[in-house]
C-alpha cells in the first residue's frame, strides 16, 4: 500500500473512473452505443495516418479486434478505409460525413456530462482541475 493518502485517492478515483467508462455510461445515454464508436475517437487523436493497427494499440487490443471495430465503424458509415498510394497493403481510416457528426455529437454529450457535473465549481476550481488532470494525463506513460 502506497503511503501518500493523495496518491491512494487518486488511484480510487481512477478505477471509478474507468468502471464507469468501460460500462460506457456517456455513449450510452447519448445514443453511441457501439464500441465502434471508441474507432472515432482514436482517428480524431491520430496524425491522419491512422490504421488498423494504430487503433489496436491505442485501445489495447489485439489485432483481429481492432479489425472488428474498424469493420463495424465503416459498416455503420461512420469510417472510411482509403488505400496508400505508396503502399497498396496498407490503408489509413478516415471518418466520413457522418463520423464527423457523431464525433461532434459524442463531444457534445460528454461536455454537457462534465458540466452537469461540475455547474456549480466557480471558474477557478474548473480552470485548476482541467490543469491538473491534463498535466497527470500528459505525464502518464504510453
Amino acid at each position: 500500500m502506497y503511503e501518500d493518502k493523495y496518491i491512494a485517492a487518486v488511484e480510487r478515483a481512477m478505477v471509478a473512473i474507468r468502471r464507469r467508462q468501460s460500462r460506457r455510461a456517456l455513449a450510452r445515454q447519448h445514443g453511441a452505443v457501439g464500441p465502434e464508436y471508441e474507432v472515432l475517437d482514436v482517428i480524431e487523436g491520430g496524425d491522419g495516418s491512422v490504421t488498423v493497427s494504430t487503433v489496436a494499440q491505442a485501445l489495447s487490443v489485439d489485432q483481429p479486434r481492432a479489425s472488428r471495430l474498424v469493420a463495424a465503424a465503416v459498416t455503420a458509415g461512420l469510417v472510411r478505409r482509403e488505400a496508400d498510394q505508396a503502399d497498396g497493403r496498407k490503408s489509413w481510416l478516415v471518418l466520413t460525413e457522418a463520423g464527423q457528426a457523431a464525433l461532434e455529437q459524442a463531444h457534445r454529450a460528454r461536455q454537457a456530462a462534465f458540466a452537469a457535473v461540475m455547474e456549480e465549481w466557480p471558474e477557478q476550481d474548473r480552470a485548476e482541475f482541467a490543469r491538473l488532470l491534463t498535466r497527470f494525463v500528459e505525464g502518464l506513460p504510453g
